[in-house]
């Protein structure tokens, strides 16, 4: 019994040999290489992977280093104020779509799939297209705004410091609305029409059916969109990079200090490779990814609470 029970781990280990390889040539040795610059210095402009003769070891400088970075702090408050605008709104836009889309209707799977479609395209298609919707003289948002009294003409959405990023983060919402009403509209599938029968013959009403079934329901929905999220604003970076032209944004001045309107941590991890701060950036994408942990470990404690 042994013997058999031996030969078939041997087989399983067999089968999960070669995922394992690839997992740590293509993953773990890219986060033990990121752990290791992140504590030495690197000389600025050198080749990123053939710098280990060059580095000098230098502990948690670059961590202790992020605790008085003005601009790493910035990148940080923009991030929150990112996500408090991207993800609670992706959220609702997306159980409000999934709703409507739910009923039976004529021309329901055309609405599904135009609502899915942004979700498929590249963050830089949709970067384009909202640059081209953002234009001062001939952007479609533009002219409609003008014509309702709603804006002055030709306001500039990419170039006002005040209003760059959240019409970075409209775009954002834009795109993941439709990955959502798809994880949503099979959530609410799966809840037995019984409950709803049920729920009706006892006086409940549709502000009630949604509080009290859905909603309950489709919560770990909204947890797992809520931990996405938080992912995608702490490594937002295409949607700047494309927006902002690569420049992080207008400047904004915020308590004295001139900082980029744009500049999200993603994006400010990039520029940290980008200029030759190698040792720098990898601290930051070990902060980035603790913060990450932390918030999705929160997330998950409060779901099971309420359940």
């Amino acid at each position: 019994m042994n013997d058999n029970r031996f030969v078939e781990n041997i087989k399983a280990y067999a089968f999960l040999f070669p995922f394992l390889l690839v997992f740590l040539v293509f993953l773990g040795y890219p986060i033990l290489y990121s752990l290791w610059l992140s504590v030495h210095e690197v000389p600025a402009y050198s080749d990123w992977y053939n710098v280990i003769g060059d580095m000098e070891y230098v502990g948690g400088k670059h961590y202790f280093g992020l605790l008085q970075d003005k601009e790493f702090a910035w990148t940080l408050i923009l991030t929150v104020y990112y996500g408090i605008l991207t993800i609670p709104t992706t959220i609702a836009l997306s159980l409000f779509l999934a709703i409507l889309l739910q009923k039976s209707f004529f021309g329901r799977t055309f609405f599904r799939s135009a609502y899915f479609l942004p979700n498929v395209l590249d963050l830089l298609v949709i970067g384009v297209i909202w640059i081209l919707l953002y234009r001062p003289e001939t952007g479609l948002l533009n002219i409609l705004f003008h014509e309702i009294g709603l804006l002055p003409e030709k306001f500039e959405f990419l170039t006002n410091p005040y209003s760059c990023l959240p019409s970075i983060a409209v775009a954002m919402v834009f795109k993941g609305a439709g990955f959502g009403m798809i994880l949503f509209l099979t959530a609410i599938n799966n809840i037995p029409k019984s409950t709803y029968e049920a729920a009706e013959i006892d006086g409940a009403n549709e502000w009630h059916k949604l509080w009290y079934i859905t909603l309950p329901l489709v919560r770990p929905i909204v947890l797992f969109m809520t931990i996405t999220g938080t992912i995608a604003c702490l490594t937002a970076f295409t949607e700047v990079y494309a927006m902002t032209t690569n420049s992080g944004g207008p400047p904004v001045t915020f308590f004295g200090e001139t900082f980029k309107a744009a500049n999200l941590s993603g994006y400010y991890l990039y520029r940290g490779f980008i200029d030759g701060f190698y040792g720098k950036a990898a601290a930051v994408s070990f902060v980035l990814l603790a913060i990450a942990l932390v918030i999705s470990f929160a997330n998950m404690k409060i779901l099971n609470k309420q359940d």
